[in-house]
């Protein structure tokens, strides 16, 4: 609503990627008082309150069916960075997180498949995508698939400028993909040459 902030999407099983900061406040909360109550971060995700001024859509959706759980498909994008075992376990529970898109903050939206990509995971990837996972253009650099990113780049130029989940670049999901997205990082270079810095969690040739 208008002016109205609301908690969403709270992890039942605790302390989640962004609720570290929300556990170093309750030490200090601990430490210091009630005094610093009014400062603490909240316990899980905000929603921002709607800018408003425009006439709302006169069409209405019918919520005919239940919104898949967001504390499932948070999870489930969480666990697509690094655990295919738990992807394949949640999925196989609810298939309808698959295409699932999580907001980190400030619209910074994530889906599992975009997780395993600027991970350079290419077994959840291959995965993801034989569930019928949608790929989209940065999960297509890392993985190598030139012909399909110069296709991208050829319809529109300034996609060589767009940043996937976290802001990371084109350039970043085809280091990420190792030798085998090597053809697209040259390519991409060739369009627009930039810095390459160094991947601390890829592993050393």
């Amino acid at each position: 609503m208008e002016g109205e902030q609301r908690q969403v999407g709270a992890n039942e099983h605790g302390v989640t990627r962004r609720e570290f900061p929300v556990a170093a406040g309750g030490i200090a909360l601990a430490a210091g008082g009630s005094a610093m109550a009014a400062d603490a971060p909240p316990a899980g995700p905000v929603e921002a309150p709607s800018p408003g001024g425009y006439a709302p859509p006169k069409f209405k959706p019918a919520w005919k069916k239940p919104q898949v759980n967001r504390g499932l498909a948070q999870d489930f994008v969480i666990y697509a960075h690094s655990d295919l075992k738990m992807v394949e376990e949640l999925l196989a529970k609810e298939p309808a997180i698959l295409n699932a898109s999580v907001d980190w903050g400030g619209g910074d939206w994530e889906t599992a498949l975009g997780g395993a990509a600027h991970m350079g995971r290419r077994d959840i990837v291959t995965f993801l995508l034989s569930k019928g996972a949608r790929i989209d253009l940065f999960c297509a650099a890392m993985l190598g698939q030139l012909e399909a990113v110069k296709g991208f780049l050829t319809l529109q130029p300034a996609l060589i400028d767009a940043k996937g989940p976290h802001g990371f670049s084109l350039h970043f999901h085809a280091q990420v993909g190792g030798k085998d997205s090597e053809k697209v990082l040259d390519y991409l270079q060739s369009v627009k040459k930039v810095e390459l810095k160094p991947i601390p969690f890829l592993p050393k040739s």
